[in-house]
């Protein structure tokens, strides 16, 4: 996917990149604003210059659609990427899949306040049905009112959908925060794959992906490692844009390793921590992206009975996994 590497070249040289301290205490190097298009008929948007652990995200999108906010689900499927988050009984609040099935709304009546909730999948799917060509159709995650009831508050903020009169659906998902080594692949997927659930619910043609982001960021170390890239962004820009060769971005990442402090020994995981992202996302700089797979959804049910196995990703050719810390 060159639209991938296009991204991480332009948070490594552009001149609106900034060295930033995070929530998290990890440093990053941040772009405020970027748009990448996919094509969803040319293949299935999985990253290929490493390998995805596309199970998680499918059972994750499933978990979404089901309304759920505990990980029960995703430990009984041996999904762990909530458990950081999550209380001590597997609770995450009002997050994504509250607010894509359960959006509180209060009715004024004789008696008080009513609440009631609103089911946006449900409504997207039928307002689709009925006005295709509305400029209304959205999923909204960022309840301001639920902010506070939530473990995390939304990445992918809000998706909005757009129909051709030839029958093509397109997404364009605006994302508030993407971390570029981790979620950002994660995400594409994700969006790409709600997509398709949304076009075959509507019989229509998945058509495009557009991914737009507020915070683009690569993170890259926490203290001393995280300050060498304070220190030195301006070199670091300028070796990425002279780089044109795979083997150029590798010498980069062997200049980092040679004069950044080290990161710290994590005696729990028996290795060095890996919260910058930097070099490894050059050595994926350096590797030729591979052909696309494809996509199959093996079902007819609606998105309310979807199951992991009605999903299937066809001919997944990848450069070997990489590790990254959070």
């Amino acid at each position: 996917m060159r639209q991938y590497q296009d991204f991480l070249k332009k948070i490594l040289t552009d001149k609106y990149s900034v060295h930033k301290p995070s929530r998290s205490g990890v440093d990053m190097i941040s772009r405020f604003g970027y748009q990448m298009e996919f094509d969803l008929q040319e293949g299935f948007p999985l990253v290929t210059t490493k390998k995805l652990h596309y199970k998680s995200m499918i059972h994750e999108l499933i978990w979404f659609l089901k309304g759920s906010t505990n990980i029960q689900y995703l430990n009984e499927n041996n999904i762990h990427i909530w458990d950081l988050w999550a209380n001590k009984e597997g609770e995450l609040g009002a997050i994504y899949g509250y607010q894509w099935r359960n959006w509180e709304k209060f009715t004024l009546t004789k008696e008080g306040y009513k609440k009631e909730y609103i089911d946006q999948i449900k409504k997207v799917i039928k307002d689709i049905k009925t006005d295709p060509f509305s400029k209304r159709h959205i999923i909204n995650a960022w309840n301001v009112a639920d902010l506070e009831k939530m473990a995390l508050p939304p990445c992918h903020v809000l998706y909005q959908f757009d129909v051709t009169k030839e029958g093509i659906i397109d997404c364009e998902v605006y994302q508030r925060a993407g971390d570029a080594a981790l979620g950002v692949p994660f995400n594409i997927a994700s969006a790409s794959l709600l997509t398709h659930l949304i076009a075959k619910e509507t019989n229509l043609t998945p058509g495009r992906l557009i991914h737009s982001f507020g915070s683009a960021h690569i993170y890259c170390g926490k203290g001393e490692r995280g300050q060498f890239y304070a220190d030195n962004l301006d070199e670091l820009k300028e070796k990425v844009k002279a780089a044109k060769k795979p083997e150029n971005y590798l010498k980069i990442k062997d200049w980092i390793e040679a004069n950044a402090p080290a990161e710290h020994f994590n005696e729990a995981k028996e290795r060095k921590t890996v919260y910058d992202h930097v070099p490894k996302l050059l050595e994926q700089l350096a590797r030729d992206p591979l052909p696309l797979p494809k996509l199959e959804i093996n079902s007819t049910a609606s998105v309310d009975y979807l199951t992991y196995e009605d999903i299937k990703i066809v001919g997944y050719q990848h450069h070997p996994s990489m590790i990254h810390d959070h």
